[in-house]
Parts: C-alpha cells; sequence; structure tokens
C-alpha cells in the first residue's frame, strides 16, 4: 500500500525542513511513502486541489474535528485498511491554513485529528510525518515506540 501525503505549500522553517527530511528518510525502509507539495492558498482553491489530486485513493483529511487517535489505534486502522486488499494508496491530505472545506471533509473516507491543539502547518506535517515512523516501526516490533 502506497502512503501520498498531500500538503498545501513548502516549508520554511529550518526545523520543520529538517524534521520532514529526516523522517521520509527513515520512512524509505518501511513502505512507499510519497510527499506532494500543492500550491498554498485559500481553502477553497487548496480544497478542491487536494481532492482533484487524491481521486482515486482512500482519503484521510487531518482536522481537529477528526477522530482523535493514539498510535496503537493509528497502527490498528492501517491493519485494517491492508487486510482490506482493494485498497492501493491512502492519502493523508493536509489543508490551507484557513482548514478543509465542508466539501472536502464530506468526500474523505476518514477524518483523523493530529491534536486538539490548532498546529501550524510546518508542524502538522512534522507530527504526521514522525507518528507514519512510530506506526511502521510499532508493526514491526522495533523499539522506537516504547
Amino acid at each position: 500500500m502506497q502512503i501520498r501525503i498531500f500538503v498545501a505549500g513548502k516549508p520554511s522553517l529550518a526545523y520543520a525542513k529538517s524534521g520532514v527530511a529526516e523522517y521520509l528518510k527513515r520512512l524509505t525502509r518501511y513502505g512507499r511513502y510519497e510527499l506532494i507539495h500543492l500550491k498554498a492558498g485559500d481553502s477553497e482553491s487548496v480544497s478542491s486541489a487536494l481532492l482533484e489530486r487524491s481521486e482515486g485513493s482512500y482519503r484521510i483529511a487531518l482536522d481537529e474535528r477528526g477522530d482523535n487517535l493514539d498510535t496503537h489505534a493509528w497502527a490498528a486502522r492501517f491493519e485494517a485498511l491492508e487486510l482490506r486488499g482493494d485498497l492501493k494508496t491512502v492519502s493523508f491530505l493536509i489543508g490551507a491554513s484557513d482548514g478543509h472545506t465542508e466539501a472536502l471533509r464530506d468526500s474523505a473516507d476518514e477524518i483523523w485529528c493530529l491534536s486538539k491543539l490548532t498546529l501550524q502547518h510546518e508542524l502538522a506535517l512534522v507530527v504526521l510525518l514522525e507518528q507514519l515512523y512510530r506506526v511502521a516501526t510499532f508493526r514491526r516490533g522495533e523499539p522506537y515506540h516504547r
């Protein structure tokens, strides 16, 4: 199963650039992960682009109104998605600074919450990548997740 991460804009802060690079490098050992940057903009244009670019994949929108899952629940959901057998690609959607549109939330297969706190987009991307790495190591029984 391929994982695609769609995000509006590119990180410009040093900590985010280095965190993104580090976790993408680590994730290469665990599967196919692709980071796709979309042009930043308002909620309408970004949500429209996210829907268009993620067409045909299983969509998980990241939104503070979504399911607040712990790491074990993430791992269980990934396992369930893999066992379905009909999914080739799962897309995580990080929207514009003013959030996703209602149309995008309605079109998403699931909505997950990274935090009940409002996260700056660059930080949200790093948190997502770290959690994907944590789940990958947890599922393989490696010591990163304790």
